[in-house]
């Protein structure tokens, strides 16, 4: 059976998670509960907790520090943090910290399950990982290392989470620049790259500070402007080219980014040079 602790200091919102955690996986996981964080931290190293939910405000320790102390000692164990709060902080603090999803209050169910079967495999996963480094003889070289890694000081968590977010920002990058002629989406981009499509959302607007959307408009608005310095190629040929089948949805997104229509941006381009 998974071990999974769940810590919340609402005993209310904890017994409801209790109860939807049982339902769903009642003959699955091992359910144990913690009020605080220092309970927390107490119940997951006498059980061997393997995936953690943990709400984020809470007295004395709180998720964010809970989660800190464990990863420093174990790389594999699944976070999840809940929050009532919707601040970007927080996100980029799990980022940090390597946390599997990040789920607001009031939390949708299918979600939660989505995320917690995603958790279960992840622990698979790591338990399959381990029993092959040890049936080739190479756990205790291996763990050493990870341990010794494990055990960086705190304070270069912080510098690995942004070199962290910097790789995630530039897989984004490079995926738009390959699919923006494409008919791409949000959902798409967050499933090929193994996010919840709520902590994928909060992770690109960390990252370039604004939505999927207005960034994917933007990077077509800008291929376009290249393609119209070109006189030869057609509108409605540039507007297909740059992911926008229908010319006049094409023509009302460019004018509303650039304040003109793609034949008038081309005459000013022609005109001025």
């Amino acid at each position: 059976m998974y071990r999974v602790l769940i810590a919340d200091d609402e005993m209310i919102e904890r017994a409801v998670l209790y109860k939807t955690l049982h339902k769903n996986l009642g003959d699955q996981c091992a359910i144990f509960q913690a009020e605080n964080g220092r309970e927390a931290l107490r119940i997951y190293e006498e059980e061997k907790i393997q995936i953690a939910i943990l709400d984020i405000e809470m007295p004395g320790i709180n998720g964010i520090e809970a989660a800190q102390r464990i990863r420093e000692t174990d790389k594999d164990c699944c976070i999840i943090f809940l929050t009532a709060f919707d601040e970007f902080s927080y996100a980029k603090k799990a980022i940090m910290i390597r946390a599997l999803d990040y789920l607001l209050k009031p939390y949708d169910e299918q979600e939660l399950m989505l995320v917690m079967e995603e958790a279960m495999r992840l622990t698979d996963a790591h338990l399959a990982d381990a029993a092959a480094l040890s049936g080739r003889g190479q756990a205790a070289g291996m763990g050493a290392g990870e341990t010794a890694a494990a055990q960086e000081p705190r304070e270069e968590m912080e510098e690995d989470g942004n070199i962290r977010l910097s790789k995630v920002a530039e897989l984004i990058s490079q995926y738009i620049r390959e699919n923006y002629m494409y008919d791409i989406s949000m959902q798409e981009l967050a499933r090929t790259m193994n996010y919840s499509e709520p902590y994928f959302c909060k992770l690109f607007k960390q990252c370039f500070n604004k939505n999927f959307t207005s960034y994917l408009t933007e990077y077509r608005v800008e291929e376009a402007k290249k393609m119209l310095e070109q006189p030869t190629v057609n509108v409605k040929e540039i507007g297909k080219a740059v992911g926008y089948g229908d010319s006049n949805y094409f023509a009302k997104v460019f004018k509303r980014i650039t304040g003109q229509s793609p034949t008038e941006y081309r005459l000013y381009i022609f005109q001025r040079g």
